[in-house]
């Protein structure tokens, strides 16, 4: 367990335009992978800053260490060094069981390949983080029922994944990611299996969810998703390369 309890400020970085407490904080963050013969250094001390509603788009080419990040943030894997807090706790050394509460608990994730049992409906797909909860079974059918209505499927309850289209499946897989109230919404290259069109249309869920309040993290290849951030931290071989505001952005 790591007995880090206090947080200095990161001096040099980019502290983003996000308002209020801290959701993601990194320090040295650093993954190695053990392929024998060969060890390769996928992140190579990366220091990281994000704030709580803010929209953040992770970018980078293949192998740029991308993935890498995203899996440590999203508490899915732990680093060879370094240090994480997420929304204020120390995470970078925790067990399997306690990042796995952690995740269940603090983290909302958004997964290219949508991720639902086959022979759910859309309402139980989304109470599934609740099972554990300890909450009445009414009470995980009603957040459920407001969640799908607040992704714009309050007329899809009771429907399966067979039967949703592609642009549907993905928003039930929001409402499921948002359904713990999660301080972070992280995104795994969530338009990457759904047409320009429907793309779009996610994206503008997204947008919607972040002027509520809500912080996102994006890891995409695609730079016209990219650009719905507010900002762009840009990965190229395990290190930050570029770290910058729509504004900065806007002002090049």
């Amino acid at each position: 367990m790591s007995t880090l309890t206090t947080v200095e400020p990161i001096r040099g970085g980019t502290a983003g335009n996000g308002h209020g407490a801290e959701i993601i904080r990194t320090r040295g963050l650093t993954k190695n992978y053990d392929l024998g013969a060969e060890v390769v250094h996928a992140l190579r001390g990366i220091d990281l800053l994000i704030k709580r509603t803010e929209y953040v788009a992770i970018m980078g080419p293949s192998g740029s260490g991308k993935s890498t990040l995203m899996n440590l943030i999203g508490c899915l894997d732990t680093p060879t060094s370094g240090d994480y807090w997420l929304n204020g706790q120390p995470v970078a050394e925790r067990t399997e069981n306690e990042l796995a509460e952690i995740r269940n608990r603090e983290i909302g994730f958004v997964f290219q390949t949508f991720n639902l049992l086959a022979r759910a409906t859309a309402r139980h797909n989304v109470e599934l983080p609740l099972i554990y909860s300890g909450m009445s079974k009414h009470e995980r059918q009603q957040r459920a029922r407001a969640m799908l209505e607040r992704v714009g499927l309050g007329d899809r309850m009771q429907h399966k994944p067979a039967e949703l289209s592609g642009g549907q499946r993905q928003r039930v897989a929001i409402a499921r990611a948002l359904i713990n109230d999660p301080a972070l919404l992280l995104a795994d290259e969530p338009t990457g299996n759904l047409d320009t069109q429907t793309g779009i249309e996610i994206m503008a869920l997204f947008d919607q969810l972040q002027k509520e309040g809500q912080t996102i993290v994006l890891v995409t290849h695609e730079h016209d998703i990219a650009e719905h951030a507010n900002r762009q931290i840009h990965i190229r071989d395990g290190m930050i390369e570029r770290d910058e505001t729509r504004a900065a952005r806007a002002s090049l």
